[in-house]
């Protein structure tokens, strides 16, 4: 053993690769394990990122596409529009609030509120909305997630 540096079964080397597998074994097998997860196969409209019922959304956000936007809020499931003036009636206008306050699709997940203000003397003054509005704009976000939904489910 001319030249060798081997003083036995533990070199320096063999300590220093033992010592780096051994670290290297300690980090991966935290990595797996565990159990595995098997749940009910879950809803469509429940596979989502956003806190509310996505159709429900999606439908929300395309029916007030017309309205300029002062609020979103996914997470809560709120979306404010800013006032909106119809141009073919200036002497009005209407902001509009909807609450999605369910992750299933339900009309009764749906919650729409409306005012509307009146041009009169220099500016705006309250005026009433009518029930039958908010009934509507209501049924249109319905109609439409409900439409989302059976393209979704590819029917």
């Amino acid at each position: 053993m001319t030249g060798s540096t081997d003083t036995g079964f533990f070199t320096a080397r063999s300590l220093v690769t033992t010592a780096v597998c051994a670290a290297a074994a300690l980090a991966l097998a935290g990595c797996g394990g565990g159990k595995k997860q098997t749940g009910a196969v879950m809803a469509p409209s429940q596979v989502t990122t956003i806190g509310v019922n996505s159709y429900l959304w999606r439908a929300s956000l395309d029916s007030l596409s017309f309205m300029p936007l002062l609020q979103s809020d996914s997470a809560g499931g709120v979306i404010i529009t800013d006032w909106y003036i119809n141009p073919k009636n200036p002497g009005e206008r209407v902001k509009v609030s909807v609450m999605i306050l369910d992750k299933d699709l339900r009309a009764d997940a749906l919650k729409v509120t409306a005012v509307r203000e009146v041009a009169q003397g220099g500016g705006w003054a309250p005026a009433p909305v009518q029930a039958a509005t908010v009934q509507k704009l209501e049924d249109i976000i319905l109609t439409r997630a409900r439409d989302l939904r059976r393209n979704s489910m590819g029917g």
